[in-house]
């Protein structure tokens, strides 16, 4: 299983926390696995999805490009962090 969640704006835009997908060679990589959430809700979640500032995180570390992806990974989208 892939074990998704949402944080913040993106959580609240798709109105879901997460969900769990059984992992296959068709989402054995971040980017797979992203086109493939982009296609939900008539491909609404592609628009909130492929925001350029979006994060992307593959067990707990910020990852950059396309990642590869195992069973049980934990994977995050979230939008930018900020501070004060």
């Amino acid at each position: 299983m892939l074990n998704i969640i949402f944080f913040a704006r993106v959580k609240e835009e798709l109105g879901c926390g997460g969900l769990q997908l059984e992992w296959s060679d068709t989402l054995s990589t971040l980017d797979a696995l992203q086109e493939h959430l982009c296609t939900r809700d008539n491909g609404r979640w592609g628009e909130i999805l492929t925001e350029p500032n979006i994060i992307r995180a593959v067990n707990q570390s910020v990852v950059v490009g396309d990642t590869p992806l195992n069973a049980n990974d934990e994977v995050a989208f979230f939008p930018p962090v900020t501070g004060g």
